[in-house]
Parts: structure tokens; C-alpha cells; sequence
């Protein structure tokens, strides 16, 4: 399987790969309570968000697809997005699909930068023909992040529930044309 991580760009952002010196910006980004709000509700340590990256790199060596750093054209970090088989225990499951996330430091939310990154990594994964549908797992009360998986196509919204709160899993079936 090819593990290598492509670079992505848009015409604001670079999607690139996650390297060890990535560690300050992401335990920033993981422990900004406005981010973390709707995905679990507390900050990140610098130890978790460090096995977070190396699942990241893990999910790229055995699925083919994993999750990018953002950054803005000039070199800022500004998140993350990407995709993953996480194996969560969500009832009811999520079936065999790519899970789409993605995480923006605050200071870069609002926007649209979030759809923007996603947009170009579901492009990405089209292209590869290896995968027609993919997730979404939102909490109900994080509406940003809805508007943004509904822009990207994603929709049949099913009410789920994991670790204990009440989540939304969208679809997405094969490349829509997406609102812009």
C-alpha cells in the first residue's frame, strides 16, 4: 500500500503531513477549549495529542488515507483534517467508511477554511475510486461543523449516541456536486 502522504493546495491552504515537530502546534490546538468543546469536552495533553499523531501516520501506512496538517499559504498552522477508521463504538455502528474530521485553532474558525481543507481531501479521496461513502460524526450541539459537513454533501443524518453524548452520523455517497 502507498504510504505516502500527498500534499494537498487550495488556493489559500496547504495540506501537508504530520512530522514530529508538529507536536507544539497540535497540543495548542488540542488544548483550546473552544475547539474541544463539541469533541469530548476537555483539552488534550501534549502525551495524548502525541499518540494522536501517531495514529495519524498509522492510519496512512494501513489504510491508504489518514489526516493532513492545515496551513495557511505563508506557513501557519492553523489545524487539521482528514479521514480515519477509528473503530469507534457508536451505536448504531458506522459501517466500513472513512470518517471525515477536521479541527481549526479558533483564531482561524469562521472562515471557511474548514470547508476548504475538507473540500480538497474529500477531492483527494474521490480520486482514488477506493472509497464511494464516507462518515461524519458531529455532535448534535456543534452546528458550524453541521453546516460545514452539509456544504461538503454530507447528509442522512442518524442520531447516534457515543461515549455517552448524543452525536449525528452523516453520509456521504460517492462525489456530489457540493454547495459552495
Amino acid at each position: 500500500m502507498n504510504t505516502q502522504v500527498p500534499t494537498l493546495e487550495t488556493s489559500r491552504l496547504v495540506l501537508r503531513a504530520h512530522g514530529p515537530a508538529d507536536h507544539a502546534a497540535c497540543s495548542a490546538l488540542w488544548a483550546e477549549p473552544a475547539v474541544v468543546e463539541q469533541i469530548g469536552g476537555k483539552a488534550f495533553t501534549p502525551e495524548e495529542v502525541w499518540s494522536r499523531m501517531l495514529r495519524y501516520a498509522g492510519l496512512w501506512r494501513w489504510f491508504g488515507f489518514g489526516y493532513w496538517v492545515i496551513e495557511s499559504r505563508s506557513g501557519d498552522f492553523l489545524g487539521e483534517v482528514g479521514f480515519a477508521d477509528f473503530r469507534r463504538a457508536v451505536e448504531p455502528p458506522l459501517g466500513p467508511a472513512p470518517e471525515l474530521g477536521f479541527a481549526l485553532k479558533t483564531a482561524a474558525q469562521g472562515q471557511g477554511l474548514a470547508q476548504e481543507a475538507a473540500d480538497a481531501a474529500l477531492s483527494w479521496l474521490d480520486a482514488t475510486g477506493e472509497h464511494p461513502r464516507t462518515v461524519c460524526l458531529i455532535n448534535t450541539a456543534h452546528h458550524r461543523s453541521l453546516r460545514v459537513a452539509q456544504k461538503l454533501g454530507y447528509a442522512n443524518a442518524l442520531p447516534a449516541t457515543y461515549r455517552g453524548q448524543g452525536v449525528l452520523v452523516l453520509e456521504r455517497l460517492g462525489p456530489p456536486q457540493r454547495a459552495r
